[in-house]
């Protein structure tokens, strides 16, 4: 082995140890529809548990049906394991008598934390009736939920500009939010970026940064041009001529993602949210890599 690429991995474990103990991770789900996609759903939160995550979320979108499978799940992980659990909730399509009665549906089965959100409109042009900031708000006047709201550091697709949604960002947290999580992105500048305009805000709350493990390519494409999310020409290279070799697809995903990760530690960053896409294999190596494991 050469002398430089000796240093060179003597810098990465390095790097490594001086995260490990230092970060704490959580998890993102979403309610399964089909028998296949409920297993994988129940084994990647059994292979995830061991972590000891801070919580895990579950998302929760428009029509009553995805809520009922949203409030199942929530519900079974506060049951069947010692897991802190945070349950997503929109306010599109649902009456504020509606989301009273949610509220308080998970209040009394022990679920403390909401992630408040705003919901994607069914139709473009439709005008919504509440806001985030107004939910935040109801939730609060229910209980005194622990509410985390979305962040975008590259700016929300529907946002007039940049400090609309700053200023969008900030009513949330006044409304009572504790914390935002942010939409993935993989420009570590942009995140670090929003964070000194949230901080120059009077924005007070963690902004824990959201990532995803990347294992296809084309389905990230789909993700990014639906959330405003840039994706960078180096993945768009580092991805090429890797559609039929899933092994590999997932090693440079994660190591995107623990590179992502590292950085940000060396930048005060202690949080980070991972949006799992239900499966637990490249979330659970990617934890071990940063000394993130199973307590003894």
């Amino acid at each position: 082995m050469s002398f430089q690429r000796a240093q060179h991995l003597e810098s990465i474990n390095n790097n490594l140890l001086d995260i490990k103990g230092k970060i704490d991770v959580s998890f993102e789900f979403f309610p399964p529809n089909s028998e296949e996609m409920e297993t994988t759903l129940w084994n990647s939160i059994e292979r995830l548990t061991p972590l000891n995550p801070k919580f895990v979320s579950v998302t929760y979108g428009a029509g009553s049906g995805t809520r009922d499978r949203t409030h199942d799940v929530i519900k079974r992980i506060q049951k069947d394991t010692n897991l802190s659990t945070a349950a997503h909730l929109t306010c599109i399509d649902a009456s504020k008598e509606e989301l009273i009665q949610v509220a308080k549906d998970y209040w009394e089965h022990d679920v403390r934390h909401i992630v408040a959100l705003r919901g994607d409109l069914p139709d473009n042009s439709a005008k919504p009736h509440m806001y985030a900031s107004d939910l935040v708000t109801l939730l609060k006047s229910v209980a005194d939920f622990d509410i985390s709201v979305a962040a975008y550091p590259e700016v929300h697709p529907d946002a007039r500009n940049a400090q609309a949604d700053l200023i969008n960002l900030k009513r949330k947290i006044d409304a009572g939010a504790n914390r935002a999580i942010t939409q993935f992105f993989f420009d570590v500048d942009s995140y670090l970026r929003f964070r000194d305009r949230c901080a120059a805000a009077g924005i007070e709350a963690d902004i824990i940064p959201g990532i995803l493990p990347v294992t296809n390519f084309n389905t990230l494409k789909r993700f990014a041009g639906l959330t405003n999310v840039h994706v960078p020409n180096w993945i768009h290279d580092s991805f090429q001529g890797l559609d039929n070799d899933p092994t590999t697809r997932n090693m440079v995903g994660a190591s995107i993602a623990m590179d992502m990760v590292k950085v940000l530690s060396k930048e005060g960053v202690t949080d980070f949210h991972f949006y799992t896409l239900n499966r637990s294999e490249l979330s659970y190596a990617i934890c071990h890599m940063l000394g993130v494991r199973p307590t003894v």
